[in-house]
């Protein structure tokens, strides 16, 4: 979806759109990109709090009308304000209103998330139905432990709301890394991006959708703006013991595992990115 900057009530109004054609086509859970409700390149904190919203709010209010009005779920990004402090957030609402949420973690140096706060919840696990989703964003796809915490919580699917800018970095993201989280975990992974540009960024698109194999399902090669399907079989996400020929070639993604040699994962360390100095 192209956004329009700091335009939440028109950008809202677009995603309820979407969401009443994808459930025409008989779609469960509709994927929005990354701060999809209120735009992304803000210049400071003051500026992006005229178009944060608290959650629940005005924005998530709109959304699960939605979808009790269409009976399908929505995962969508937005700005969050929390008193004083502002979070990239991601909103997972249904037919009965807010499933979860989630604040990203990682944070770059980029846009919005130059100001705003690190995410203080853990990672956590949501139901659609009889599927099971884990949210993460943009940059935290990048830190292969954010996926493993969702897998290892039971995550058939792990969704990625994401403003990927143009960048060989994030296409190597797109192309490699995305289908390699999915692979690892033994999950679905659905990583969806914005186009358009704003503010003398361009974001590039090419949402994808990878299965468990690490097999691209279905990809956008270009930055148009349009709708991708996927069926989800969650029994493919939840057979972690794979057995090609019995008793000589089989792997299990999480009993191989040997968390007591990880430590080192869970060491705190004092490091600050240059710009939170």
């Amino acid at each position: 979806m192209n956004v329009e900057f700091a335009a939440p009530a028109r950008n809202l109004a677009r995603m309820a759109a979407y969401c009443r054609h994808a459930a025409r086509a008989e779609a469960r859970l509709v994927i929005f990109p990354e701060c999809v409700v209120s735009g992304y390149c803000f210049e400071g904190p003051a500026e992006a709090a005229t178009v944060a919203q608290p959650i629940p709010g005005p924005a998530t209010d709109y959304l699960s009308r939605t979808c009790m009005d269409t009976g399908c779920y929505a995962l969508f990004g937005m700005l969050e304000s929390d008193g004083e402090r502002l979070f990239n957030a991601a909103v997972l609402a249904g037919p009965n209103g807010i499933v979860g949420t989630y604040r990203k973690i990682h944070l770059p140096l980029l846009g919005a998330d130059r100001f705003v706060t690190y995410g203080d919840r853990p990672f956590e696990v949501h139901s659609v139905e009889d599927m099971r989703l884990g949210i993460n964003i943009c940059y935290d796809a990048n830190f292969p432990e954010a996926a493993r915490c969702l897998a290892l919580q039971g995550a058939d699917l792990i969704a990625l709301p994401t403003n990927w800018v143009v960048g060989p970095g994030s296409f190597c993201t797109v192309e490699h890394v995305i289908p390699a989280r999915a692979l690892e975990n033994k999950v679905y992974y659905c990583a969806v991006n914005r186009v358009g540009s704003e503010r003398g960024f361009k974001f590039f698109g090419r949402s994808k959708i990878v299965d468990p194999a690490g097999q691209v399902i279905v990809a956008l090669d270009d930055d148009s703006e349009t709708i991708i399907y996927a069926d989800i079989d969650v029994t493919l996400a939840r057979a972690k013991h794979v057995v090609r020929i019995p008793g000589e070639h089989e792997s299990h993604r999480f009993a191989d595992r040997h968390p007591e040699q990880y430590r080192l994962l869970t060491k705190p360390h004092n490091l600050r990115p240059p710009w939170r100095q």
